[in-house]
């Protein structure tokens, strides 16, 4: 359910109304918006007595929310939300780049690495201090070495930090390092993991699961944002289909579908959504066609010798080759790029 509140409505209505909303059980989210404020309500098991909430002063309409995923449809907020990043907003005009490598190997790795994208425009610095890996013996990241790696990087070179956090007892370190917390595709469905993360208030960057259909994406994002954090962006990484011409499929399809369902931002992740390094350009130049907020690429200046994902992560001057690509289909599509 979704309370619409008068154009006129002060803070003090809002407040008056969320307390009756409370005092039902239930919970309340108020979002201001840019012409008047919405109070979305969750927790009802049962129909909700909506005489008593219109009689409240300040209340223009009540609008029952038809999808399961309340919180992220675009019928309980119609307004696209704009993740503030401390400065970098990700959802408006401005499509954001996140580059980086797969994994943090050395201080020497990131800096090198971290350099170059920062000169070629991105704005936010990709790297797993902590890395889930399908064999045990695969290199499993340097942990905290590596969040403090990261940290570094913020300092020197302004970018600010994303990072996968892998379980709820690594949550919270991550938090203290990264600016956003990353929940990968195996994690999407944990749920126990999506809780901690929202509780965290930081923005959190989650990841599609690799056979998920988008409502149980955005069912996912309702975890994050039930925990009262509204600063959740989706990614789109590609999922597993029949075809072995890449390492997933990256469903451009969902993009626009997320969109048209969900206020919340979406970037694409055409590196592992293709597991191919020449494929990640052309990807990446539709995933902006098709109405993606950012993307997120793996970059590694020696990908040969890279300790996860080599084959997929662009090299310097290809990760320059992109951006100039972008700006390029920006300026078509209106929007601004590095």
């Amino acid at each position: 359910m979704l309370i619409v509140m008068a154009t006129k409505a002060t803070p003090k209505m809002v407040d008056e109304v969320c307390s009756v909303i409370e005092s039902m059980g239930l919970k309340a989210h108020p979002m201001p918006g840019a012409l008047r404020t919405a109070i979305g309500i969750t927790g009802n098991k049962s129909q909700v007595d909506s005489n008593i909430i219109l009689a409240q002063e300040g209340v223009r309409d009540i609008i029952h929310v038809t999808k399961p995923f309340k919180l992220v449809s675009r019928e309980f907020y119609p307004e696209n939300s704009i993740i503030d990043v401390d400065g970098v907003k990700i959802g408006g005009p401005e499509f954001v780049v996140m580059a980086g490598p797969c994994s943090v190997e050395s201080r020497e790795q990131c800096m090198i690495v971290a350099e170059h994208v920062h000169k070629a425009g991105a704005k936010i610095f990709r790297g797993g201090a902590f890395k889930p890996r399908t064999s045990p013996y695969s290199f499993q990241g340097l942990k905290e070495e590596g969040l403090k790696i990261l940290a570094e990087v913020r300092d020197k070179f302004g970018l600010k930090i994303v990072t996968e956090a892998v379980d709820t007892e690594t949550v919270n370190l991550v938090a203290d390092y990264s600016d956003i917390i990353q929940i990968g595709a195996r994690n999407m469905q944990n749920y126990s993991l999506l809780r901690k993360a929202g509780q965290t208030k930081k923005p959190v960057l989650l990841k599609r699961g690799m056979s998920a259909t988008l409502e149980e994406f955005l069912m996912a994002a309702e975890y994050i944002m039930a925990e009262d954090n509204p600063n959740v962006i989706l990614c789109e990484r590609g999922v597993r289909t029949f075809a072995d011409h890449t390492r997933n499929t990256l469903d451009l399809s969902a993009i626009p579908f997320v969109k048209r369902t969900s206020h919340l931002p979406i970037i694409s992740d055409p590196s592992h959504g293709t597991g191919v390094r020449h494929k990640v350009i052309p990807l990446s130049r539709a995933s902006m066609a098709v109405g993606a907020d950012g993307l997120i690429i793996e970059v590694h200046h020696d990908p040969a010798k890279a300790l996860s994902d080599g084959p997929q992560a662009l090299t310097p001057d290809m990760f320059d080759d992109l951006m100039n690509q972008m700006r390029s289909i920006a300026k078509v599509l209106d929007r601004e790029c590095g």
